[in-house]
């Protein structure tokens, strides 16, 4: 049977452009059985259906003079999101799939004053996340992380060159081989949370690169769900697919 790349038939059989098609399978969004297409140029079968997951919108949660916050929605990477706001100045990033606030500073002034808040440690920042395994109590991840840049980023515990990373996750509920815990990490080290959470053997659901494939969802089951910087604090709901695994 006749092959074409993934992009190219995808623009054919939905009737936009090949640079859109593109831009949809790097955000994640198409897939072909529940299988997530990762690579816009893999050669298919020309009969291949695919399926196109609805875009979620990033939304601004608080604005002022000096800071604008958003809750990104999964499936944009932290560049797609900063330039939806050009004037304003990123001062952190989630990973394409995790959703949740999302800090950026109005004016140099109050980037240079919240940068010495992250290099310090008072950023308070807490996340959600869906894990494979029960969760029964409270743990204190304190490895250290080195990671590789490439083309993407892939990280590791690394007792002898990783730089300092300490996760604390606490136990919310569980679902028969699945658990919602509350994450709140003191550093950000490169996918700090989901090389932590893989490596006690419990991995996010939905992370296919420090975990396995799930049927069940899409996306990491990772949400940045409060932050806290110097007198503010801003919540991003948690977002409907946690309910998917009988979690509100």
């Amino acid at each position: 049977m006749s092959k074409e790349k993934a992009y190219k038939l995808l623009a054919i059989q939905k009737n936009i452009s090949n640079g859109k098609a593109k831009e949809l399978i790097d955000s994640g969004l198409v897939s072909i059985n529940q299988n997530k297409i990762k690579v816009a140029r893999v050669l298919l079968d020309i009969d291949v259906w695919f399926d196109v997951a609805p875009r979620p919108e990033t939304k601004v949660i608080f604005e002022d003079d000096d800071i604008l916050v958003v809750d990104k929605a999964p499936f944009q990477t932290a560049a797609q999101v900063e330039n939806l706001f050009k004037r304003a100045i990123l001062l952190n990033r989630l990973d394409k799939e995790t959703s949740g606030v999302m800090l950026f500073a109005k004016n140099e002034k109050f980037q240079k004053k919240a940068i010495g808040e992250f290099k310090n440690k008072r950023v308070y920042k807490e996340y959600i996340a869906i894990v494979h395994g029960k969760v029964a109590q409270e743990l204190v991840i304190n490895k250290p992380i080195s990671t590789t840049k490439g083309k993407t980023a892939n990280s590791r515990v690394d007792i002898k060159y990783g730089k300092t990373a300490k996760t604390t996750i606490t136990p919310m509920f569980i679902e028969g081989n699945y658990s919602k815990i509350k994450v709140v990490i003191e550093d950000g080290r490169t996918h700090q949370i989901r090389v932590h959470l893989s490596h006690i053997g419990h991995p996010i659901v939905g992370d296919t690169i420090y975990g396995k494939k799930s049927s069940h969802t899409k996306r990491v089951m990772l949400h940045s769900k409060i932050t806290k910087i110097f007198d503010y604090e801003f919540v991003a709901n948690t977002p409907k697919e946690f309910k998917l695994f009988g979690f509100c």
